[in-house]
């Protein structure tokens, strides 16, 4: 067994959840205590319901999640989230969230484990939010073809291209998750890759000369949690597991 506390403490420091400015329903660190005692601990996308089952019939006593238990805002405690809370603390649940300041990671985070995973060599951020930037750029010499296939070998599943940008990409933007609507801060680049866009992002890459890929929300943002449950396995001598649950968007 591990204390939590040390754990939280460990997880608070090296992701500068103090520090890293969010959204406000993000409520980044520690969301739900259990008894102080943590011997397994599993990584998820989402601390959805299904998920939070899935955890305890798994024997886990620690959850870590990108998109935590108040993503919706505050709400009454009934319904679906009252079971949630309920089985999570009766399962002996808890749970610690990490969105922007997993992203952001440079070991850890969605987008240089992304970078990393298609061959992109980072050269610097860029989209600001709140104070910091949130995607990464890089260099990359490849075809916008092999581009693609590098990205669904990546996450796993297709990619949706807008081949509207040179055919070989030099410069790239990078950002995980859902800022396809963000291609204003991709201008001059070869390529923008993120995981989701509204449907108007795709006329504007075409009107920008911009190759766009969309690689799937869930999918870009599987690889910073997972990271975290190997690295509090080996830091911590803790069994860990990755439940899958995709959503498909």
């Amino acid at each position: 067994m591990t204390s939590l506390t040390d754990i939280v403490t460990f997880l608070d420091h090296e992701l500068r959840i103090v520090e890293i400015a969010d959204y406000s329903g993000s409520i980044n660190g520690l969301q739900l205590q259990n008894d102080g005692r943590v011997s397994k601990v599993v990584a998820a996308v989402d601390a959805s319901l299904p998920v939070v089952r899935k955890a305890i019939a798994a024997g886990a006593d620690l959850l870590v999640v990108h998109h935590g238990m108040f993503w919706q805002g505050a709400q009454p405690l009934t319904g679906a989230f009252y079971q949630k809370i309920h089985e999570a603390i009766e399962g002996n649940l808890a749970i610690y969230s990490a969105h922007l300041p997993l992203d952001i990671h440079p070991q850890w985070g969605n987008n240089v484990l992304l970078a990393e995973a298609i061959g992109m060599t980072p050269t610097g951020t860029f989209l600001p939010y709140k104070g910091q930037n949130v995607g990464l750029t890089g260099e990359i010499s490849i075809h916008r073809d092999e581009l693609r296939e590098r990205l669904e070998a990546a996450v796993g599943g297709p990619v949706l291209l807008c081949p509207a940008g040179p055919e070989r990409i030099e410069r790239v933007g990078l950002c995980t998750g859902g800022a396809g609507s963000e291609l204003a801060a991709a201008r001059g680049f070869d390529a923008f890759i993120s995981g989701e866009g509204p449907h108007w992002s795709y006329p504007m890459a075409e009107e920008m000369g911009l190759n766009l890929f969309l690689a799937g929300h869930y999918a870009t943002e599987t690889f910073g949690v997972k990271a975290i449950a190997s690295v509090l396995a080996e830091a911590f001598a803790l069994q860990s597991d990755w439940i899958d649950h995709p959503t498909g968007l």
